[in-house]
């Protein structure tokens, strides 16, 4: 194996596993909450923290991480973070409760940190130009395929063996990442020798895990929680104390330095209006198909396959001619496909018939003409705009700051993009339940809305319960529908944000750029 070939291999697996276990966990957590004691937590608040705590400390200690890579050096780092992952992984598998197996994950956020941030800093010292697009098309390609067959070989795992081994199964990639890792040359920060700046870390962490955490528990509470308020609080006053210590510290983490390049600002900007829509679309996308369409668990994962399929081909393509001709045009035309791709699913009537795919009944797994018009074509349409968006969006991320800060520059968009999703997600849950009562409440007024017994058994989006009044059954699927087509105004209108971000903030290297560029690499 070349070692450029290995340098790939070992930073596309090292960031596999993180986002694997972003995923694969949702299929394992009914039979965790069937298997696993819970003494100090409730079953289901226990369930909760198994996904909420690994993202939570996960998107927190994003930025620390990536300064830590430059700092004490990319290629140590990134092995802690495999060796540690990996250990964590163990634990997870293993725990013989709750409590513990919520405390391996939170080890798994911790080393999990490590590993995106690093992955991207080692190809960006490793490749330049052209050839660093094409590796950061790879890498989105080789994660992005880890989406499509992760929750499938997890359903496979949790079923014919347990569900200990969705956690499991990461120890042989692990393993063949650390033997990969070997072609790696250790590259750091060389100006980054004094103190680090922990104080800024904390801050940082507090700012990032603070909004995290309380917008992803403000909405499983129905902002009735005070922990979730606090948690937003603290994270706020901290996000305002990160600006203040960058300006006034000798050698703060985040060096200011960095937000005077146009482009790391609007890539920045972009990110948080692109990612925002792009998870919060996807997450009531599953929840609508389901909940009030009535398809299938396999129907709804289906859906997602076009989107997946196209990005794990067409991403190294995209990252290649973005480096060779520039950004801007992918960051401006991507997200107006999606957008375009949304506004079609917006249009979806309350009647599409449903997908019941079903392995015992082979006639089921073809899709009805509705699916196929009102969601899967939309789908098909918005996987080539995010097959447009991903990899040039990371390459240029990646060439807008000094390789010296690569770590950083990339921890930095990923806590973006992760603090952006719980954050839009709960301003449109607010939106969405506010358009669902409404319309029901004109449609069905005999039915009161406020009274929290009906807003419990009738909520937006989600399945009806049996033996409900046909006409409010059909009164709540209609209000659904109208607030899903809300949710996919809303996303497609930051998709239109970002795209206008792009298309004004972000700067294309000039062509003798390009060329220096091109003609500096091997063959060039």
């Amino acid at each position: 194996m070349s070692q450029r070939a290995g340098i790939l291999l070992a930073t596309i697996l090292g960031s596999a596993v993180v986002f694997l276990d972003g995923t694969i966990v949702n299929v394992a957590l009914d039979p965790i909450g069937r298997d696993l004691p819970a003494t100090l937590v409730g079953r289901l608040e226990g369930l909760t923290y198994v996904t909420t705590a690994y993202f939570t400390v996960l998107s927190a200690l994003l930025i620390l991480a990536g300064a830590l890579n430059d700092h004490y050096g990319r290629r140590r780092m990134f092995t802690v973070g495999l060796v540690g992952f990996g250990v964590a992984s163990v634990g997870c598998g293993l725990a013989p409760t709750m409590e513990l197996l919520i405390a391996a994950r939170i080890l798994q956020g911790i080393f999990g940190a490590l590993l995106v941030p690093g992955s991207l800093s080692i190809i960006t010292a490793t490749f330049d130009g052209e050839e660093r697009g094409r590796a950061i098309g790879l890498w989105a390609a080789g994660t992005s395929a880890t989406l499509i067959v992760g929750p499938l070989v997890g359903g496979l795992l949790v079923q014919a063996l347990s569900w200990r081994w969705a956690f499991l199964i990461n120890v042989p990639i692990i393993a063949v990442a650390l033997w990969a890792t070997r072609s790696v040359p250790e590259s750091r920060d060389e100006e980054s020798r004094g103190e680090f700046d922990w104080l800024g870390a904390a801050t940082i962490a507090l700012a990032v895990g603070g909004l995290a955490f309380g917008a992803t528990r403000g909405q499983q509470q129905n902002w009735t929680d005070s922990v979730a308020w606090a948690s937003l609080g603290v994270g706020a006053v901290a996000t305002v104390a990160v600006p203040v210590l960058m300006l006034t510290r000798s050698r703060p983490l985040v060096p200011p330095d960095l937000f005077a390049s146009r482009n790391f600002t609007a890539v920045n900007l972009a990110t948080l209006l692109v990612y925002g829509a792009l998870y919060v679309s996807m997450g009531v996308q599953n929840v609508f198909f389901q909940g009030t369409l009535g398809y299938s668990p396999l129907a709804a994962g289906a859906t997602l396959m076009p989107s997946a399929v196209l990005l794990t081909l067409l991403s190294t393509p995209a990252g290649r001619l973005s480096a060779r001709i520039g950004p801007r045009l992918f960051l401006t035309v991507g997200p107006i496909v999606m957008a375009a791709s949304l506004l079609w699913l917006a249009r979806i009537p309350a009647g599409s018939a449903a997908w019941r795919a079903d392995p015992a009944a082979p006639g089921s797994l073809l899709p009805p003409l509705d699916a196929v018009v009102d969601v899967l074509l939309p789908l098909v349409l918005f996987g080539v705009g995010i097959s447009m968006l991903v990899a040039p969006l990371t390459t240029a991320l990646m060439a807008s700051v000094p390789i010296r800060n690569a770590g950083l520059g990339s921890a930095i968009n990923n806590a973006v993009s992760r603090v952006g999703q719980p954050l839009v997600f709960a301003l449109l849950f607010i939106a969405v339940t506010a358009s669902f009562y409404g319309s029901l409440e004109s449609s069905a007024p005999e039915l009161d809305v406020t009274d929290p017994a009906v807003r419990a058994e009738v909520q937006p989006l989600t399945a009806l319960p049996d033996g409900l009044d046909q006409d409010v059954a059909e009164a709540a699927r209609a209000a659904s529908t109208d607030a899903f087509r809300l949710a996919m105004i809303v996303s497609a209108a930051l998709l239109l944000g970002g795209a206008l971000v792009s298309g004004i903030g972000i700067r294309n290297p000039t062509r003798e750029v390009l060329a220096a560029t091109a003609a500096s690499e091997p063959g060039g």
